[in-house]
C-alpha cells in the first residue's frame, strides 16, 4: 500500500513563501474546513475571516500555510512558522522540472525562461551547469526567497 506525503518548509512567512511556491507550481490555496469558495474567490482572504471568526489572534493568523495539486497528483505542501533563522544548506530540496524531454540548447532556454519567470516570483538565481552528457543534461540552481545567501 503506498502511502501519501506532504512536504513541509519552516519559514518566518508562510503565507508569502506558500504564495511564491503556488505560483512556482501551479498549485493553489485550499479554503478553510467547511468553507465552499465560490470560483474566483480568494482563499487567503476566505482563511483571514475564518481565523478571525474562530478568534485565533492576528499575531498568530500566519503561523502556518499549505498549498495543493489543483489536479490531485501532487504532494500537499506545508508551511511552518518557526522563529530561528536557517543556519545551513537544505538537505531536502526540490528538483522543479521545467524542461522534461529537451535537450541541448532548447533546455538550456526553456530553463534560462523559467529562471526568469521564477527571478520575477522572488527566486535568486545561484548558477548554471551546463550539460555534461551522458550524467548530466544541464541545470539552474536557484533559491526560493525563504533562503538566505547561498554561498558555497
Amino acid at each position: 500500500m503506498g502511502r501519501q506525503i506532504q512536504i513541509t518548509f519552516d519559514a518566518h512567512d508562510p503565507r508569502a513563501l506558500s504564495s511564491f511556491w503556488r505560483d512556482v507550481l501551479g498549485y493553489v490555496h485550499p479554503g478553510p474546513p467547511g468553507a465552499d469558495l465560490p470560483e474566483g474567490a480568494d482563499p487567503l482572504a476566505a482563511w483571514d475571516d475564518f481565523l478571525a471568526r474562530a478568534g485565533v489572534p492576528e499575531d498568530q493568523r500566519n503561523s502556518r500555510s499549505a498549498i495543493e495539486d489543483p489536479d490531485g497528483h501532487g504532494p500537499r505542501v506545508f508551511f511552518q512558522q518557526v522563529p530561528e533563522d536557517k543556519v545551513a544548506k537544505n538537505r531536502v530540496h526540490l528538483d522543479v522540472r521545467a524542461a522534461p524531454g529537451l535537450q541541448g540548447e532548447e533546455r538550456m532556454a526553456a530553463l534560462e525562461a523559467e529562471c526568469e519567470r521564477l527571478v520575477a516570483l522572488g527566486a535568486k538565481r545561484v548558477r548554471r551547469d551546463e550539460p555534461a552528457p551522458p550524467m548530466s543534461t544541464g541545470y539552474l540552481v536557484m533559491t526560493d526567497p525563504n533562503t538566505p545567501d547561498y554561498r558555497f
